[in-house]
């Protein structure tokens, strides 16, 4: 049997383990060849470099700050004042904090990969809140079946970086377009996990930013201050530490947003399109750990098939499905030697494909000045006997860490088909299309996740690391078929709406970024022609982000409170 399933690589060799979807057994495809390649790192690789726009200046962050502030509603629960103790505690603490920032970033510049002058700028650049604003313009014809709310997450910070800061460290915002017979509203709010309340609360940023903070003796600092933080009673890490940045799923009447170091929160669609975070969301007690922010929901069984990583103590990595009754299965520990960013996975019909790569977490490389994620170059294959083959469709990234690490070696992407046989536990890779073009973030038809299909669509990451359009890859042909947004437009990960009408029926959603004009607009596309279908003209800038996904109307009524 062949079973095909798309997510994004790295170019490495590695193991793959493969488990039974009935969870009675666990495998493992092996000694993989020199040319093999782990296929599973993040889709959100292209915005690892600046997207400065050369006519759009950005408000001042005092400005923002201000805005956001006013837009935020109040919590009904404040925070209790801090006592004397407190209060010095935390004047000390930020003054020795500034201070230590201060003086190593005289002697240390910024990576790219850490310079908010970089990471967060152009249409990177955050914004503030947006409240449901109803009856948009609309250039074309809204497709009748369109009915129900497209939403996007993405990074986008709260406070001014004081220090290091990646652009996937920014907190969530969810950025919402809803269809109701022709009528298009939109709003954008955080998502208000516990690590955004108690830093709106601060005044400031207090948490360790994964990646743009914690390198070198400068990261232990932030830690030992965190902590510290902590004794005084200023943080509490224990009500998560997630920024529910990357991924959204629809699962059970729930809208989850999430990032892999935290649970998922719970976000609630209201009637009139505005968006309102319920808070994290354990399914009913039964999730004791964190969950990664790409989950597969199968298209028939409806079940829901996820994982959860640990960068610090053994079982490094568990897989569990949840049923569509919400009963979570017991935690399957997967086997690993040393903690690996597992960020995706794939999918068959029997199978479920986790790739043990090469970009791993070695906290110590802190204490060597260095950052915590590293790509393991000696990491060994391993071979085991198996039977059956199983097709998985990626985009195949390299350098594999580039993402965190600067590299002066040029990044690309190449769609790939990799076969892995389970018999013989050997790997094979192809690139699927001709040319080499950098192709990212696809999708498939979802009503066709796990199976074989024919059509995939992908981002059209060019000129790197910009998105410039997206691509129609005919996996049987190698046929592409481009939709290019036009000069100085620029967007994100495309989302495949089906229609109902074949694997290719339906449309694209995306939201275009128009550099010149500094204008937003949310483009769709029959998928079938690709051509352009309607246009809806945004009342604010939506800054790139990550990744989507569509409600429809009949499951908006159907949420959960």
């Amino acid at each position: 049997m062949t079973s095909t399933s798309t997510s994004t690589s790295t170019s490495t060799s590695t193991s793959t383990q493969f488990l039974d979807r009935s969870f009675s057994t666990s495998r493992s495809i092996k000694k993989l060849t020199p040319s093999s390649i782990s296929f599973s790192v993040t889709k959100k690789s292209y915005i690892s470099s600046s997207l400065q726009s050369p006519t759009y200046k950005p408000p001042s962050w005092k400005k923002l700050c201000n805005d956001i502030t006013n837009l935020i509603p109040k919590p009904t629960n404040q925070k209790p004042k801090l006592n004397p103790v407190q209060r010095t505690a935390a004047t000390i603490l930020n003054a020795v904090e500034n201070a230590m920032i201060s003086h190593e970033r005289h002697r240390y510049p910024l990576p790219k990969t850490a310079d908010p002058a970089v990471q967060i700028a152009g249409n990177f650049f955050p914004v503030p809140e947006q409240p449901v604003q109803h009856n948009l313009p609309v250039t074309g014809t809204i497709p009748d079946c369109i009915q129900g709310v497209y939403v996007r997450n993405g990074a986008n910070p709260l406070h001014k970086p004081i220090s290091g800061h990646h652009f996937f460290d920014g907190d969530g915002m969810i950025h919402s377009v809803r269809f109701d017979n022709g009528s298009v509203s939109y709003a954008c709010r955080f998502t208000e996990t516990n690590r955004f309340i108690q830093e709106k609360e601060f005044g400031r940023s207090v948490f360790p930013k994964a990646i743009g903070e914690l390198h070198g003796h400068l990261g232990i600092a932030k830690l030992m201050l965190f902590n510290a933080r902590g004794l005084f009673g200023l943080v509490d890490p224990s009500r998560g530490l997630g920024v529910a940045n990357a991924g959204l799923v629809y699962f059970n009447g729930h809208l989850l947003a999430m990032s892999e170091d935290d649970l998922p929160y719970h976000v609630k669609v209201t009637q009139t399109g505005d968006l309102v975070t319920s808070g994290r969301y354990n399914f009913d007690g039964q999730l004791k750990s964190t969950m990664i922010a790409h989950p597969k929901i199968d298209p028939e069984t409806r079940e829901l098939f996820a994982l959860s990583y640990d960068v610090v103590s053994k079982p490094y990595l568990k897989y569990f499905k949840i049923s569509t009754s919400g009963e979570k299965s017991p935690d399957v520990e997967i086997p690993l030697d040393q903690p690996t960013m597992i960020h995706d996975f794939a999918i068959t019909e029997n199978f479920v494909v986790i790739p043990d790569q090469q970009v791993v977490f070695r906290l110590q490389e802190m204490i060597r000045g260095g950052s915590p994620v590293v790509y393991d170059k000696n990491k060994k294959s391993r071979f085991e006997p198996e039977t059956d083959e199983v097709v998985v469709i990626g985009s195949c990234m390299t350098p594999p860490d580039s993402i965190f690490n600067e590299h002066d070696e040029t990044l690309e992407s190449v769609l790939s088909e990799i076969r892995l046989n389970l018999k013989t536990g050997e790997s094979t890779r192809r690139p699927i299309i001709s040319e080499q073009v950098n192709l990212e973030a696809g999708m498939v038809n979802r009503n066709y996740l796990g199976r074989k299909t024919r059509f995939t669509y992908l981002a059209l990451a060019e000129p790197w690391p910009k998105v410039s359009g997206f691509a129609k890859v005919d996996l049987s042909t190698g046929e592409v078929y481009k939709y290019v947004y036009g000069d100085g437009k620029y967007g994100g990960e495309p989302l495949f709406l089906p229609s109902g009408d074949g694997e290719d029926g339906g449309y694209i959603l995306v939201f275009v970024h128009d550099e010149e004009r500094v204008k937003s607009e949310l483009e769709i596309v029959n998928a079938v022609t690709m051509k352009l279908e309607a246009t809806v003209t945004l009342p604010s800038r939506v800054p790139y982000g990550f990744h989507g996904t569509f409600i429809s109307k009949e499951d908006l009524l159907k949420q959960a409170l």
